[in-house]
């Protein structure tokens, strides 16, 4: 079970939990003789009537818990996704949206730093230098 998160295992212990009591209270219903006592059924542990009682408890039990796993997967999947505005970039988290350095502050209790990588630091460049050349004037390159 590594791929399922370790509270998800604790859902599915405690369903083993509840299906293993239903198993014990089905045999201990038979060996206290419940039914002879409540519904005047013979006397007596009968084998067959606990097996077949204990067979579809484990088949449900079986069927709950791949089911129970299928869907915690699932939805561990689908935490592991980040929200983002596609506009804003700010990250949703708990209702709220915030900054990605707010979020980063608060979720990993990481400080944020601002950096540029090459590919953007290449187009600023360029923009910075085609928004900041200066012609000089036709007097002025006349005289040279």
């Amino acid at each position: 079970m590594s791929s399922i998160p370790h509270s998800a295992d604790s859902v599915l212990k405690k369903e083993a939990i509840g299906f293993s009591i239903l198993i014990a209270l089905a045999w201990l219903t038979e060996l206290l003789g419940v039914p002879h006592w409540f519904f005047n059924e013979p006397a007596g542990f009968l084998w067959p009537r606990v097996l077949i009682r204990t067979a579809v408890v484990l088949g449900i039990w079986a069927w709950v818990h791949f089911t129970t796993r299928r869907l915690l997967k699932r939805l561990h999947h689908l935490e592991e996704f980040l929200l983002v505005c596609s506009w804003c970039r700010k990250v949703g988290h708990d209702g709220d949206w915030l900054t990605m350095e707010e979020y980063f502050g608060s979720k990993f209790s990481t400080e944020t730093s601002h950096g540029i990588c090459a590919e953007c630091a290449k187009k600023q460049f360029t923009a910075h230098h085609t928004a900041t050349r200066v012609e000089k004037p036709a007097a002025d390159s006349a005289k040279q």
